[in-house]
C-alpha cells in the first residue's frame, strides 16, 4: 500500500454548505418478517464466539484481500472489507497525538446528519443499556467501557445538512464553544481533544463532487496534523449516481494509509440496502445485535459496524 509523507497543512475557511432534508426514523421492522441479510464480511483480530443459533446467520465472512497496488483501482472500494487491518501509518499517528497531549481513550465524530448522537452510537453510554450485544459481539464491551463518554457526546463537528466544506468553515461553529474564525472541526478537536475522529461525509456533496476530494484531503491532513487518527467511512447512498463519493474516500484513505470503515458493504444485504424510500436515509431499529429481525434495519448494523471499527483501532493502538 502506497506510503505518503503527511503534510501539515493551515486550516482553510471555505463558504457554508448547502442543506439536506432532516432525517427521519422509520418504526421498529416488523418481528413477523423472516427474511434475514447475508453475511457481512469484516476482519478483526479479535476471536468471536458464533455458537449462539439465533445469530448464526450474522457470522462475518472475510472477503478476498485487494491486491496492493501504487494506486486503488475505481471499483475496489466495493471489495474492502467492512473493517480493516489498521496499518503502521496510523499508529505513528497516534504515536504523535500522544506527544500532543490527545487523549487516548476519547473520540470525536464528525459528519452530517447520519452522525447526530440521538442515534449514533449514543446507546453505548446509556444506563442501564439500550443495547444487546448477544454472545457473538461481547468482545466489544471492553471498548465500550474503554471510551465511555465519547459515545453519547454532542459533537461540536456534527450538523444536519453538513458536507466537507462546512468541516472547513467558521459559518457552521457553535458560537458557545468556539473561538472567533475556528472551523467546527477545529473547534471539536480542541474541546474534546480526541486521539480517533470518525468522519463520515459525502451525502451532502453529492451536488459538488469536483470539490469533494481537495476538501476532504483538507480534512484529512489537519486531521494528521493534530495528532488525531482519522477514520473515514464510505456512505450507504448514492446520491450522486455513480458512487463516485465512496471511490474517493476509498482512494484518499488508500493514499494516506488510514482505517476506511466500508459501511456501504456492510448494508448491501439488507432490504432496499438499508435506506429508506427516500433513497438516503437509513433504515431505523433498536441496537439489539442478537436479535435478527432487528438486524434487517441499518442502524442496527451501523452502530455495530462503528463500534468494531472502534475496537479495531483501540486493540491496533495500543500496541
Amino acid at each position: 500500500m502506497k506510503r505518503i509523507l503527511f503534510l501539515i497543512i493551515i486550516l482553510v475557511l471555505l463558504s457554508a454548505c448547502t442543506s439536506a432534508p432532516a432525517p427521519t426514523q422509520t418504526s421498529e421492522v416488523s418481528e413477523t418478517s423472516e427474511v434475514f441479510p447475508s453475511p457481512v464480511p469484516t476482519l478483526s483480530n479479535q476471536s468471536q464466539n458464533t455458537s449462539t443459533p439465533d445469530t448464526s446467520h450474522l457470522t462475518p465472512d472475510t472477503p478476498t484481500p485487494v491486491p496492493p497496488t501504487a494506486t486503488l483501482a475505481p471499483d475496489a472500494w466495493q471489495q474492502m472489507p467492512v473493517i480493516p487491518v489498521v496499518s503502521e501509518a496510523a499508529r505513528l499517528i497516534h504515536q504523535n497525538g500522544l506527544a500532543l497531549g490527545r487523549d487516548p481513550q476519547r473520540f470525536s465524530k464528525a459528519g452530517d446528519c447520519e452522525s447526530t448522537t440521538g442515534w449514533y452510537l449514543s446507546t453505548f453510554d446509556t444506563d442501564p443499556p439500550t443495547y444487546s450485544l448477544g454472545e457473538q459481539y461481547s468482545y466489544l464491551q471492553p471498548t465500550i467501557d474503554y471510551y465511555a463518554g465519547s459515545f453519547e457526546r454532542e459533537s461540536i463537528a456534527v450538523r444536519r445538512g453538513a458536507n466537507t466544506a462546512s468541516m472547513l468553515t467558521s459559518f457552521w461553529a457553535d458560537p458557545n464553544f468556539c473561538e472567533a474564525g475556528e472551523s467546527m472541526l477545529a473547534c471539536e478537536y480542541r474541546v474534546q481533544n480526541p486521539s480517533v475522529a470518525l468522519i463520515a461525509v459525502g451525502t451532502n456533496d453529492a451536488l459538488g463532487v469536483d470539490n469533494f476530494e481537495e476538501q476532504l484531503r483538507r480534512i484529512i491532513e489537519f486531521t494528521i496534523a493534530q495528532g488525531i487518527v482519522p477514520v473515514l467511512s464510505t456512505k450507504a447512498d448514492n446520491a450522486e449516481g455513480d458512487h463516485s463519493i465512496n471511490a474517493i474516500v476509498a482512494k484518499l484513505a488508500y493514499e494516506y494509509d488510514i482505517p476506511l470503515w466500508n459501511f456501504w458493504l456492510a448494508v448491501q444485504p439488507l432490504p432496499n440496502h438499508g435506506l429508506q424510500d427516500d433513497g438516503f436515509h437509513l433504515t431505523f431499529a433498536g441496537n439489539y445485535f442478537d436479535d435478527p429481525f432487528r438486524m434487517e434495519a441499518a442502524w442496527p448494523w451501523r452502530n455495530l459496524t462503528a463500534l468494531q471499527i472502534l475496537d479495531a483501532v483501540r486493540i491496533a493502538l495500543e500496541k
